[in-house]
């Protein structure tokens, strides 16, 4: 789970664990950037081999995958799947934008839920209930643009739009280069454990592009072989 706890350098929160609904599906560019980085890259080509069977997944319904991630900032995933599931109830079993207007403030604190994610939580609803996300429209825009979007809604930083961009939207070419494991991972690997900048961990990902998402998810699987089912 790695990946998913990686955030307290860019956003100061905790795991999206179960914030998303897992499929089957393989990216249908998938196989096309393994064969890319097997060629480009000395030790993908030795780590990919070894993660034969499993690769991202599809997932869930984009207000709820970020009311999740809301819910989880600075808990523990136990914690957070507590608060999430009274959350549930207080909103009539359905996480909604309509049904967390409706529960209001004293609604989602009586959820267990803290006085600034319960504001989160009311910016995140009114910026869909009011258009000012365009999730019907994410396919189509660039990945700045969706960040820009999303990291105007408060509680969500760049770390979390880019796990969004990796995780719902399935994004081929994202670099986090805030995640805490990510850059484990590129200094275990490439730089004998030595402490590794973001420029450094940019320099590397030049071989990737343009399938960085790739790449790093290989690199998350070198340090935790299981990937979450969310």
């Amino acid at each position: 789970m790695l990946e998913m706890k990686s955030q307290a350098m860019a956003d100061a929160g905790a795991p999206l664990a179960a914030c998303f609904v897992a499929g089957t599906d393989k990216p249908a560019y998938w196989d096309a950037a393994v064969t890319h980085l097997v060629k480009r890259d000395r030790i993908l080509k030795k780590l990919i081999p070894q993660h034969p069977e499993v690769h991202l997944l599809s997932r869930g319904e984009p207000f709820v995958t970020l009311a999740r991630a809301i819910v989880g900032q600075q808990i523990s995933v136990r914690a957070a799947d507590a608060v999430w599931a009274r959350s549930l109830d207080t909103c009539g079993g359905s996480l909604t934008p309509q049904a967390v207007a409706h529960a209001g403030l004293p609604g989602l604190r009586a959820s267990g839920l803290s006085q600034r994610k319960a504001e989160y939580l009311l910016d995140l609803a009114a910026h869909f209930r009011q258009d000012l996300v365009h999730p019907a429209l994410w396919a189509e825009m660039d990945d700045e643009a969706v960040i820009a979007e999303l990291t105007a809604i408060r509680g969500i930083g760049r770390w979390t739009a880019e796990m969004f961009l990796i995780f719902n939207l399935r994004r081929p070419d994202i670099l986090p280069l805030d995640d805490v494991g990510l850059l484990r991972a590129i200094s275990l690997h490439y730089f004998s454990g030595e402490p590794v900048s973001r420029f450094e961990a940019r320099e590397v990902a030049q071989a990737w592009k343009p399938w960085c998402t790739v790449a790093t998810w290989y690199l998350w699987r070198s340090l935790d072989p299981v990937p979450v089912e969310y």
